[in-house]
């Protein structure tokens, strides 16, 4: 018998100075059986970082044809496509080419940073595509702040975001490798 996804609702109350965006929304976010509380909040932190009434999750990693969060326009075309982790260069290349802007956070600082390196070169070619890496310090205390039913105050301000739950709070400013044009 498969194992079914487990389901995360989320209401984030987000000021983000930096894009003057101010949103009070309630999220649902299935996590996958194979995803961590880690990877499920770097997917809460993408949509903080980039949000948008529109923006919303996607299959994931059920689908190998969606990213993890998407963004389109009234005519269905991909303004925004959000990938995670340390995706295959093609897909990243096929990605660039469906949306107007791609964004990819990488997370597991070693092999991330080998990631990089060996994939730097080709993916600087993409002007759509920004890179973000998260520290292993910075996705640790995401995962501890993850809940099943979790009420999440985002403020955003010069790159850094300030998020706080019942648990606490934590403090991420994403690095990043590379910058779309």
């Amino acid at each position: 018998m498969a194992l079914k996804a487990t389901v995360f609702k989320a209401h984030v109350e987000l000021a983000d100075m930096d894009r003057h965006q101010y949103l009070n929304q309630s999220l649902t976010l299935a996590r996958h059986p194979s995803e961590t509380d880690g990877r499920l909040m770097v997917r809460l932190l993408a949509w903080c970082l980039y949000a948008e009434e529109r923006l919303e999750f996607t299959k994931g990693l059920c689908a190998d044809d969606e990213p993890e969060l998407w963004l389109k326009n009234d005519a269905g075309e991909i303004e925004l496509w959000i990938e995670l982790g340390q995706p295959d260069e093609k897909r990243l290349k096929k990605a660039c080419g469906r949306a107007k802007q791609v964004v990819l956070f990488n997370y597991g600082e070693r092999s991330a940073k080998v990631w990089w390196q060996q994939n730097q070169a080709n993916l600087s070619r993409q002007d759509n595509l920004s890179v973000w890496s998260l520290s292993d310090v910075d996705f640790n205390a995401l995962a501890e702040l993850a809940g099943r039913n979790i009420k999440l105050q985002a403020n955003i301000m010069d790159g850094q975001c300030l998020l706080s739950t019942e648990s606490g709070s934590i403090s991420i400013e994403p690095e990043c490798r590379q910058k779309s044009q």
